[in-house]
């Protein structure tokens, strides 16, 4: 028995060495892949930083345009309102204007000339009327 003894000895110790070498292999395996899973990380994380940084640059671009933009509208509005009022102040002069006419043709109402001298009264009562 010492013979077989021996035998079982020296197989069991071959199994526990062939599976420490399998253990060592899967091991390398499992580190291996997983340095390559962290280098792969570290360029998309790396790559991921640069286009991120890209981004922000176009983000202040549309941001700055759009101040601008906004700038240009607020612009356009307040001189819109500007010109309203400047062509609500002219309809109300024209109004006045016109009422001061009707009031001063209201004067020479029936006047007749035939010649430049008939008419001239007329005319100066028309402009007087007017200022």
């Amino acid at each position: 028995m010492s013979a077989l003894g021996t035998l079982a000895a020296g197989a069991v110790s071959g199994i526990w060495k062939a599976a420490a070498v399998m253990l060592a292999a899967a091991l390398l395996l499992v580190a291996s892949s997983t340095g390559t899973g962290w280098w792969l990380a570290a360029g998309d994380r790396d790559t991921a930083r640069v286009a991120l940084v890209l981004e922000k640059g176009v983000s202040t671009q549309l941001r700055s345009s759009i101040t601008e933009q906004n700038r240009a509208i607020d612009g356009m509005a307040k001189a819109t309102l500007a010109a309203q009022e400047r062509g609500a102040a002219a309809q109300a002069a024209a109004a006045a204007k016109g009422r001061k006419y009707d009031a001063a043709l209201e004067h020479i109402t029936g006047a007749r000339a035939t010649t430049c001298d008939e008419a001239m009264p007329a005319v100066r009562l028309l402009l007087e009327g007017m200022r």
